[in-house]
């Protein structure tokens, strides 16, 4: 599967795993929204003191298994480097991300929410996708 095709598979289908490095060494695994930001990059909401997000600043690069929501469907992983993007800066993708992930909701009510959870965005630029099948 090429990365195009990744991406395409992951707009569609938003439920994943990602996996990022602790301090140890070893693997740390989080149950995350993921969805493309129309630029090729892969995005998930965080908050500035989750594992992940503090494992992302010491180490930029990251895991992530996509699945569909029949289990044993089909399944897609991406790797990349990640970006943290930290508000004030977060706050327009962090809709954007929201808008394509869920849709539509009460924006001043989500901006307020953003701040108060600490929100930030993790940007993946995907550099390599696979395997997505079993063997």
């Amino acid at each position: 599967m090429n990365l195009e095709e990744a991406i395409e598979f992951i707009g569609r289908h938003h439920r994943g795993v990602l996996a990022t490095t602790r301090g140890d060494g070893l693997p740390q695994l989080s149950p995350v929204i993921a969805v493309p930001d129309g630029n090729g990059r892969i995005v998930v909401s965080s908050r500035e003191t989750a594992y992940k997000t503090k494992n992302l600043l010491r180490i930029p690069f990251a895991s992530l298994c996509v699945i569909e929501d029949k289990w044993f469907g089909q399944w897609i992983q991406v790797e990349g480097d990640v970006e943290v993007l930290h508000l004030p800066d977060a706050m327009e993708p962090l809709i954007d991300y929201y808008r394509r992930g869920v849709g539509e909701t009460n924006w001043e009510e989500y901006r307020e929410g953003m701040v108060k959870e600490r929100r930030v965005l993790l940007r993946m630029t995907v550099v390599r996708a696979g395997p997505n099948v079993s063997g």
